[in-house]
């Protein structure tokens, strides 16, 4: 598929799944950036030039809720599309992400690759 131009930002610490991911986005045209940790993944916010984030909420170092509340307080960044992956399905924590200003909430397990290039395409449009 062509290069559209855009690009992701991937905060992922499970290697496996951050591999997936990024196979399947870039199969999809995109140009994606990982960080396999909350401070990595944050410094790659802070200093690369990315479209939209996906973002892990349980990494080692900064987690996903404390880089998504930076972001969203951030003047250059804060307009910039933000998707949590998580298996956590708790009420609390969805609530909490949204109330950050998260723009979407997949849970991991009940999504396929195919799902997530769907759900990036549809914030890019």
């Amino acid at each position: 598929m062509a290069e559209n131009g855009k690009t992701i930002l991937l905060i992922e610490d499970e290697e496996v799944i951050r591999e997936l991911y990024a196979e399947v986005l870039r199969d999809a045209g995109y140009k994606v950036i990982e960080a396999r940790d909350g401070d990595a993944g944050l410094k790659r916010a802070l200093g690369d030039e990315w479209d939209i984030m996906l973002l892990d909420i349980m990494l080692p170092g900064s987690d996903g809720l404390q880089i998504l509340k930076y972001i969203k307080e951030n003047e250059r960044l804060k307009v910039k599309p933000v998707i949590l992956l998580t298996n956590l399905g708790n009420e609390t924590i969805i609530k909490e992400a949204f109330t950050k200003g998260a723009d979407a909430y997949l849970i991991k397990s009940e999504i396929t690759p195919d799902k997530i290039v769907t759900e990036v395409g549809n914030y890019l449009k």
